[in-house]
């Protein structure tokens, strides 16, 4: 190679690193304008509340409605308006909830037998549900299972059980209605995971990878979604406190009356605001994720001094 070929390169070369200099530098400046922006928007929405969404008309579908958070959301929307579909493997459970709808005299409320957890199940269920009631326009993945006690106490079938219904149940219904909902470029999937997806408690190991998953999920079917410019269809995951459904049968509170567990209803209320005003992520209470995020920042023996402040967990429950 001559000596001017070598030096037409180097120059081209040179050009490349400048011109990608200045790109990252611009494309560093707008991203600056972007956030100081979106910071403003976030401040200007907490003074100014926007506006609920309307679910009147809406179908509305939740898993685990026969009991706790899954009935009581079950309420609200119907309540509201809205078509309200139930899915739960307790029938019996899942029969007194629609009760209570038919005698409320709100919107039409359909409800199956169906186990979240077995994939089959969801989509032969799926399909039932269309021919009967026609397209779902929110989904609501509430359905969980909580065992309480040391990593080493699980068994391997309940390790297993744990992440079919709270992990792969979520997956399965994704799969089984997020194409209408690409199709009709318009919906909803609501993912409930909880304190323990954002930070580890004693007793739930299991349980916290299971919550922690469900947040991942969410994330990158984000970026999925979002990679299309003129995509309308909204996720929301929630990150609620102990909540009293049963399942958080011995928790451990430091502060009783500053935290007390949260009431299936209050949180119902809160988990429907949150879907209604197309929030991405929300802690029940609000300051879960906040605390949570600037912990992060923390060094790790910090971040231990905060979670020994609050000193809240669970008992064993064998």
């Amino acid at each position: 190679m001559s000596g001017e070929t070598k030096e037409v390169i180097n120059k081209k070369s040179s050009s490349k690193i400048v011109l990608e200099v200045l790109q990252i530098i611009a494309e560093s400046l707008l991203l600056i304008l972007k956030i100081f922006f979106y910071i403003g928007e976030s401040l200007y929405k907490i003074l100014v509340p926007p506006t609920l969404k309307e679910v009147k008309g809406k179908v509305v579908l939740i898993t685990g409605t026969g009991h706790g958070i899954g009935r009581e959301l079950a309420l609200l929307y119907a309540a509201e308006g809205a078509t309200v579909v139930g899915w739960d493997l307790n029938d019996k459970g899942n029969k007194e909830t629609q009760e209570e709808i038919v005698q409320n005299k709100y919107q039409k409320c359909y409800f199956y037998k169906c186990d979240v957890s077995d994939r089959e199940q969801v989509f032969r269920t799926a399909k039932a549900m269309r021919k009967e009631v026609g397209k779902v326009d929110i989904l609501i993945n509430n359905a969980g299972i909580m065992p309480c006690h040391a990593l080493l106490d699980h068994t391997p079938d309940e390790i297993d059980r744990i992440f079919k219904v709270n992990v792969y149940a979520h997956i399965w219904t994704i799969e089984a209605f997020l194409p209408d909902m690409m199709k009709n470029n318009e919906g909803h999937i609501v993912a409930l995971s909880s304190c323990a997806g954002l930070f580890g408690i004693r007793n739930l190991a299991p349980y916290c990878a299971s919550k922690f998953a469900v947040a991942g999920l969410m994330e990158s079917l984000f970026e999925e979604l979002h990679s299309n410019p003129n995509n309308r269809i909204q996720l929301t995951t929630l990150f609620p406190y102990m909540t009293n459904t049963g399942l958080c049968r011995k928790p451990k509170i430091k502060f009783e009356n500053a935290m007390p567990m949260l009431v299936p209803s209050e949180l119902a209320k809160e988990i429907m605001k949150a879907q209604r005003s197309d929030q991405f992520e929300v802690g029940v209470p609000n300051y879960l994720t906040t605390v949570n995020n600037y912990a992060r920042l923390l060094p790790r023996n910090a971040q231990i001094a905060v979670q020994d402040f609050f000193n809240t967990y669970v008992e064993a429950d064998l």
